[in-house]
């Protein structure tokens, strides 16, 4: 009688907004990933990281997706997954059907959005929208755009100007 040898799963992130999910597969220099994308169940398998071991994982999704809106990023460290919930209604309490923690599953903090905190989102726009970002749309600290502070206005001590009158009482260096 075979054993079957079960494969470790790859580090996974992800976050959700009103109505997409973000799953991120942290396996770097993976070659050749089998990634399978179904209504209700994400599967990967492929060879990298440091030990470039096989990595295998299953997840069964809380809900349902429209796997035909699925958009994928391979990068050279990740595989990158928008997800677009069938409902776009409430936030779902976690990525997976099952309610067991799972050791390989953690939260992407850097896209992660509260739901009370996403009344004014549509889709992804500001999705990884950092402090930089939102400063230059600001326009800086007292700015418009992107404009550089004017210093022409600033006292030069020029000829033809008076002193500051701190200075009135000091005596001469040289005499």
């Amino acid at each position: 009688m075979t054993q079957e040898v079960q494969l470790p799963p790859p580090p996974v992130i992800w976050a959700q907004r009103r109505g997409i999910l973000f799953v991120t597969i942290c396996l770097e220099d993976c070659k050749d990933p089998v990634l399978n994308i179904e209504p209700q169940m994400i599967y990967f398998k492929g060879v990298g990281g440091t030990e470039h071991k096989m990595h295998e994982v299953t997840i069964d999704l809380y809900g349902e997706i429209l796997v035909n809106r699925t958009v994928k990023n391979l990068k050279g460290r990740t595989i990158e997954l928008i997800l677009y919930k069938k409902e776009e209604g409430p936030y779902w309490p976690r990525l997976t059907k099952d309610k067991t923690k799972a050791h390989w599953l953690k939260s992407d903090f850097n896209k992660w959005t509260d739901e009370d905190e996403s009344d004014d989102e549509d889709g992804i726009e500001g999705a990884g929208q950092d402090l930089e970002d939102m400063m230059r749309q600001m326009g800086g600290l007292g700015g418009s755009g992107d404009s550089k502070p004017n210093f022409d206005d600033l006292d030069d001590g020029g000829e033809g100007e008076e002193m500051d009158s701190d200075y009135d009482d000091l005596p001469d260096l040289l005499e």
